[in-house]
């Protein structure tokens, strides 16, 4: 009979290694392939890494304002952005987090591109899916060329396209957004109202919900920024900023009637010569109303922008995104007695607690006046 050997203890360090490296090197080759098979997996990995080559040259804005190298200008500006963001926080209720702490310089004129597309013969948005966001109808790029290169393989498609600049986005507070030298551009108002805007996505945020996130945050942007500027006894910055959220709310008219124009021509089958003769038709009409009516009554936008910018179905649907609605805000807005922090709280409250189309929780609200 063999003698009997007594077996070694497993060496559990050195197991758990092994079973560590197989893991990596199983999520690394997951990762690869997943990069090859997948151009929606390049493209968020492309953008990761821009977004993190521009989020490793943050300073901080307290510092810069602090430089005597810093330009007076900039500094100006800068202590402008922590005053709107601490009031966005203390007297908004807005989640800041530690969004616009941070500046960054990109170095250019542009942040980033964003591309939106549409059926020729529909207002029907092409869309694409991102974790966190879901589906919303745009993308953004850093790169000129690799938006270019979309749009037009979208063009040659058939499908409009619309590819617009863009000096701010806004990671729902996960990244600590920065402030680009990009916003900075904008006059005092803006500047502000977009502090607000951004600050508004890290509140509140609709997954696939783009036209409700992006209205309600340009609500909070404009009414927030009035109520800054008032608080600073600074009139005319108010003056405009409530200026401009009549204008917006003219576009939101505007652009809805144009919107339903389209629906109506493209509600019978078309194609060819007679596509192009009605497209033309209801464009016309449409610049017709900017040169007009329409364009007459803007308060603080330039008429003649809007009535020699091109105008396809892509750039309606790009515009509504930011202009749905907004009249439902406002009816909100005064039955709060026209404080913005309140209506902010009561839009969260009600989206929160009621499931389904964000639009629809709000206009289910007892007492609203405004029609579906």
């Amino acid at each position: 009979m063999d003698a009997l050997t007594e077996r070694a203890q497993p060496r559990w360090g050195r197991v758990f290694k092994r079973i560590l490296l197989i893991g990596v090197a199983a999520a690394a080759t997951g990762v690869v392939l997943l990069l090859i098979v997948s151009g929606d997996a390049r493209y968020i990995a492309r953008a990761g890494v821009e977004e993190a080559r521009l989020l490793l040259r943050r300073r901080s804005i307290d510092k810069l304002i602090a430089d005597s190298g810093t330009s007076a200008a900039l500094r100006q500006r800068l202590a402008l952005v922590l005053a709107a963001r601490a009031y966005a926080a203390d007297s908004l209720g807005l989640a800041v987090g530690k969004t616009y702490t941070t500046y960054v310089d990109v170095g250019r004129d542009t942040l980033l591109l964003v591309l939106s597309g549409s059926r020729r013969d529909k207002l029907h948005e092409v869309t694409w899916h991102y974790p966190i966001v879901g589906v919303v109808p745009y993308k953004g790029f850093f790169k000129a060329a690799r938006a270019r290169r979309e749009a037009e393989r979208l063009e040659g498609q058939g499908l409009d396209v619309f590819l617009r600049p863009s000096g701010a986005f806004s990671t729902l507070g996960y990244l600590s957004d920065p402030l680009f030298s990009t916003a900075m551009s904008r006059d005092t108002m803006e500047l502000v109202a977009t502090v607000i805007h951004e600050l508004a996505h890290n509140t509140l945020y609709v997954k696939s919900q783009t036209p409700f996130n992006e209205s309600f945050a340009s609500f909070v942007g404009y009414r927030g920024a009035e109520a800054f500027f008032r608080a600073r006894h600074d009139t005319l910055d108010a003056r405009r900023a409530a200026a401009r959220w009549r204008d917006e709310r003219t576009l939101d008219v505007f652009y809805a009637e144009l919107a339903r124009r389209l629906d109506s021509a493209y509600a019978e089958p078309l194609s060819g010569q007679r596509l192009e003769q009605v497209r033309t038709t209801v464009f016309g009409w449409a610049r017709d109303q900017f040169r007009g009516p329409v364009g007459q009554s803007l308060e603080t936008y330039d008429w003649r922008w809007f009535a020699q910018a091109p105008l396809n179905n892509a750039v309606i649907i790009a515009e509504r995104l930011y202009r749905m609605n907004l009249n439902l805000f406002d009816e909100i807005y005064l039955q709060n007695n026209a404080d913005i922090a309140e209506t902010i709280r009561a839009i969260q409250i009600r989206v929160f607690t009621q499931a389904g189309d964000p639009y629809q929780a709000l206009y289910s609200r007892p007492g609203m006046k405004v029609e579906d």
